[in-house]
């Protein structure tokens, strides 16, 4: 019987990916306007390889990108890009459609709530906050508790014993197919693939596949 539902944090109760090509984008714009002579669409498939590379937390990446483009460092281009970043993310840290109410019927059925996040604490609790969705969860686990990310089964064991659950009695939700779902799947924890966050192969060996995440509740 399961007791507890364990959510991934991006992309899973928020668009994350989306949130992110936005804020880049008027980022991008604003380094165009200080002068940068690059194409839009050009200078966004390089800033999605820089994140690729070194990770979608990375707070050097805009330095990253005029390096590559320019050989150095431009600061007057550096703060337009980083101001307008900034002021695009303002409103933009908001939860999937439906994801506060969902989150309120499963505590009204006794169910407790957890998050397992790869992302670094601060920013974990800086968009649960933002979001305003903070107050419905029981455990918040981030880089900092393990300092290794999933698919590794540290994170899993780490929510399993704050919650002090075991592995069958959890069900994982996430987007991500082998960080989310396989690495739950090892400790043999029940498995919930949240399609409408990913981007790609929908072919996922899950307990359960949603497409829109109102659809939890009736798992229950």
């Amino acid at each position: 019987m399961i007791k507890a539902v364990i959510f991934d944090l991006d992309n899973t109760l928020i668009d994350f990916n989306g949130y992110k090509r936005i804020c880049c984008g008027k980022a991008i714009d604003a380094m165009i306007s200080a002068g940068l002579k690059v194409k839009k669409e050009k200078a966004a498939g390089m800033i999605r390889q820089l994140y690729r590379k070194h990770g979608i937390e990375d707070k050097t990446i805009f330095q990253k990108f005029l390096r590559k483009v320019e050989g150095s460092v431009d600061y007057r281009k550096l703060t337009y890009a980083i101001n307008a970043y900034r002021q695009a993310r303002i409103g933009l840290l908001a939860p999937y459609p439906g994801v506060r109410k969902t989150l309120i019927e499963l505590r009204k059925k006794g169910l407790r709530l957890a998050v397992v996040s790869d992302a670094p604490k601060l920013k974990a609790w800086l968009r649960l906050t933002a979001m305003k969705i903070d107050d419905l969860f029981d455990i918040v686990v981030t880089l900092e508790d393990t300092g290794r990310k999933k698919p590794s089964r540290l994170p899993f064991r780490a929510v399993l014993k704050k919650l002090n659950k075991k592995p069958s009695e959890c069900l994982m939700v996430g987007d991500n197919p082998r960080r989310d779902i396989k690495g739950a799947r090892k400790l043999g924890m029940k498995t919930c693939f949240a399609s409408y966050g990913h981007e790609g192969e929908t072919k996922v060996k899950a307990d359960y596949i949603i497409k829109n995440i109102n659809e939890l509740v009736k798992i229950f």
